[in-house]
């Protein structure tokens, strides 16, 4: 009896220590709207925060802003007459109301993380690391890829001089 008492509570214990995981189907986007799939990103909470391990295809190299959004859509919506890629999915996710694009380890907005590394491939499998994020964090939100890099400053350009929002994935 006391040897399956204690197999029960190790049980226990090793599932209190899983890590959370979540899988975000990504797409190209455009001023249409959703295009193709593009692959995953693989969130997981560590103890070290929330680590997104992308397995993506079909993206320009270089370095790409890398955010979460405040809404679960990436439809394209329409702003100044013109029909903009993933507009539904709104600004940054900032529920502290910072008001400031930051580093991912910093106290501008929480969905600020590290730049997405493409290759000259046009893959994406470089794990980032956002310290202050969990999975659960990321329910009702949406994952974005921007055109070019993030300098994580609003200075010189806002939102970190990034281009327009060139992939994205909704967070269910």
């Amino acid at each position: 009896m006391q040897k399956k008492t204690l197999m029960v509570l190790a049980s226990l214990v090793l599932a209190s220590n899983a890590w959370a995981e979540t899988v975000v189907p990504m797409n190209a986007v455009d001023d249409k709207g959703e295009g193709t799939a593009i692959g995953e990103i693989v969130a997981a909470d560590s103890q070290y925060g929330l680590v997104l391990t992308p397995r993506l295809h079909g993206l320009p190299p270089g370095l790409h802003g890398f955010h979460v959004h405040q809404n679960a859509s990436c439809a394209a919506l329409e702003k100044d007459g013109k029909m903009t890629s993933a507009l539904a999915a709104g600004g940054h996710f900032d529920p502290d109301a910072s008001g400031k694009h930051g580093e991912p380890w910093g106290d501008g907005h929480l969905g600020d993380l590290p730049p997405l590394y493409v290759n000259n491939q046009g893959e994406a499998t470089q794990p980032v690391l956002a310290p202050r994020l969990k999975a659960a964090d990321l329910l009702g939100h949406s994952l974005m890829i921007h055109q070019g890099g993030d300098n994580h400053a609003d200075t010189p350009a806002p939102l970190g001089g990034g281009g327009g929002r060139i992939a994205c994935g909704v967070v269910k």
